[in-house]
């Protein structure tokens, strides 16, 4: 049986990650997850200059799934380099580093004290807010994507992945605007913009009124997205949005993901990409699968 799948000219030993921000750098998993099992650890955001994130309440419970308005709260990229980098190399882990900013210039920054690290790709969170045009995402605006695309290829040593917001009227206009900037691969959904308001109280339940809503609820929409994204432009795909089981990634994989992230799920059950990993094994040995690339994009 072949876990192994390639994307953006990196061979990874499974197509299991995690997505941004629900795993930390792994340390916190480790008693419950071998992070060399994993096809890739995907690391919380990192920006230039450590991010405070929001003012709590930042997270609630939503039916099917959870919003938060964390805010992308990070040590900054100096520290990150000197602590969580070694940690996972000498872990024997994959890594994936997510970058955010808010100026072009602040994502070019990182991208270039991360040119000499061991790290195997770069994603990209652009859904950051872009301070320079009044606080529209850089991934909402597809003249924006593809600049930002464009200035971090330039600069950056290892392949880039950009990720793209679900919260876009045509999420395939988004996707060529990445391939057309110079993107190895995408990932994709990020979370949807949601809102909690506790009737009793008559407040917001997040003090940032908004935040990203994640897991199955979202599913289904991450599942169209991908096939849509995989039909219209060549790139390859990290998947994610909703993945609780093995089913789930295949479900994404058929759609056109190459590599699959596990996020929500492992804040109720810390061994999720494992089980997730399993899961995937278990449907290759039920359908006498034998190469997992067979169902990348089959749909």
């Amino acid at each position: 049986m072949n876990l192994e799948v390639k994307l953006a000219g990196v061979t990874f030993k499974n197509p299991v990650t995690t997505a941004s921000g629900t795993f930390g750098s792994g340390a916190e998993y480790e008693e419950f997850v071998d992070l060399s099992a994993l096809g890739a650890v995907t690391t919380k955001g990192v920006a230039n200059v450590p991010w405070e994130g929001n003012p709590t309440p930042r997270i609630a419970e939503t039916y099917g799934g959870m919003l938060n308005a964390v805010g992308l709260q990070n040590p900054g990229i100096e520290l990150f380099c000197e602590r969580d980098i070694p940690h996972l190399k000498e872990k024997n882990a994959s890594i994936i580093v997510n970058v955010c900013g808010r100026t072009v210039e602040d994502y070019v920054e990182v991208v270039e004290r991360l040119s000499d690290e061991p790290v195997d790709l770069l994603e990209i969170n652009v859904s950051c807010p872009n301070v320079k045009a009044g606080g529209i995402a850089f991934g909402q605006n597809p003249d924006a994507l593809y600049d930002i695309t464009k200035a971090i290829k330039a600069k950056a040593k290892q392949p880039i992945v950009m990720k793209l917001s679900p919260n876009v009227t045509d999420i395939t206009e988004m996707a060529k605007a990445a391939e057309a900037g110079g993107s190895d691969a995408l990932s994709l959904i990020n979370t949807i913009t949601g809102m909690k308001i506790d009737i009793h109280r008559r407040k917001f339940v997040l003090a940032n009124q908004t935040g990203g809503m994640s897991g199955p609820a979202i599913k289904p929409v991450a599942v169209r997205m991908i096939y849509q994204v995989h039909k219209a432009c060549s790139l390859p795909i990290i998947g994610m949005g909703g993945v609780m089981t093995g089913e789930d990634a295949i479900e994404l994989m058929m759609a056109g993901a190459t590599m699959v992230a596990v996020g929500t799920a492992n804040f109720h059950n810390p061994r999720a990409t494992m089980d997730v990993l399993d899961g995937i094994k278990a449907y290759m040995e039920r359908y006498h699968i034998e190469d997992i690339n067979e169902i990348i994009g089959c749909m």
